[in-house]
């Protein structure tokens, strides 16, 4: 009997638009996974909402984020690629997941925490965002999520909630599933130093013009070494990325340049702007081809939520029954 396929789910927020902390965190490793197993791949609209409350703004969003996916190597005919919002299951699902969810789990989690922590309105919404995530997760029957190491507990959460259920409604209901996250790049420093995030206004985003990539990326906050001497290599959030964009010997020599001394802060610059515009080359390219054809994006996104659709409902109707609805 041969085996099923590894299923794997991600999904990524159309809050604004995507920066080169989203592709390394998250995009890249999502990617590669879709020529490793059976991939559902979404964009988590419901989840917007906690942030984005202006309906125009979120349409241009979800088209911008689907560009972006396609542009980067998603290819539709390995994957699975859907809006969350097309497949009202995951919300229903995420009700009776609620309903055995303890309130001190929710209470427990550091995203919510550190969300209202700057700002963002502690709305329900907010607080329960780990039970929609759990329902995203759990309605795909998924074995692998690609996370950050910031969203492990979410799959954490994920495997408690599948585990209440199981004990309440029967053993095998809802599968556990596991994260896989990259720890070599899991997380990417923003321009000063602390996590790439919309939240701290510190991103180079991943279609920059580039004017203003030239701008960003020679603001990147640095010590006051002087050019003779040599600079730190530990926490160099110029090192760190071009890293990501360079080749493992350009990326040497670079740290070499740094233990010897003699070049300024500015030159290292220069050199991470052109890897950086180089690296992503081909991805512009392809988005331009994209952008010139919107009728292809409605195609996938419309194609991705039918077969999409067809999976949740039988994971659903499962839970319905077991439950004790309909």
């Amino acid at each position: 009997m041969t085996s099923a396929p590894m299923r794997i789910l991600s999904g990524l927020q159309p809050s604004g638009r995507l920066h080169i902390g989203n592709y390394f965190g998250m995009m890249e490793s999502a990617l590669k996974l879709q020529h490793e197993g059976d991939a559902y791949y979404f964009i988590a609209d419901y989840h917007s909402l906690t942030s984005v409350h202006d309906g125009r703004l979120l349409r241009d969003h979800v088209r911008n984020l689907a560009i972006d996916f396609l542009a980067c190597g998603l290819d539709p005919s390995r994957c699975v690629f859907f809006r969350q919002s097309d497949i009202p299951e995951h919300t229903e699902l995420a009700w009776i997941l609620s309903t055995v969810t303890p309130m001190g789990l929710l209470e427990r989690c550091h995203s919510y925490k550190d969300k209202v922590a700057r700002g963002i309105h502690a709305s329900h919404g907010l607080f329960a965002y780990p039970v929609l995530m759990a329902a995203d997760i759990l309605i795909y029957d998924s074995d692998i999520v690609p996370v950050g190491r910031d969203q492990k507990q979410h799959v954490e959460v994920t495997r408690d909630i599948a585990i209440k259920m199981n004990e309440a409604f029967g053993e095998g209901l809802l599968k556990l599933p596991q994260p896989r996250i990259r720890e070599e790049t899991a997380v990417v420093p923003g321009l000063d130093g602390q996590k790439m995030s919309k939240s701290y206004d510190n991103t180079i985003q991943l279609f920059e013009e580039l004017p203003a990539l030239k701008k960003k990326i020679m603001s990147i906050k640095t010590d006051s070494t002087p050019v003779e001497e040599p600079k730190p290599v530990e926490d160099s959030s110029i090192l760190a990325l071009y890293k990501l964009v360079a080749a493992p010997a350009d990326y040497q020599a670079m740290v070499d340049d740094f233990q010897r001394g003699g070049i300024g802060y500015g030159e290292f610059k220069k050199r991470l702007l052109q890897a950086t515009t180089d690296y992503f080359a081909p991805f512009r390219e392809k988005r331009a081809e994209i952008t010139a054809n919107p009728k292809f994006v409605d195609q996938v996104l419309a194609e991705g939520a039918e077969k999409a659709r067809a999976v949740a409902r039988k994971t659903l109707a499962r839970v319905r029954d077991a439950v004790g609805l309909g």
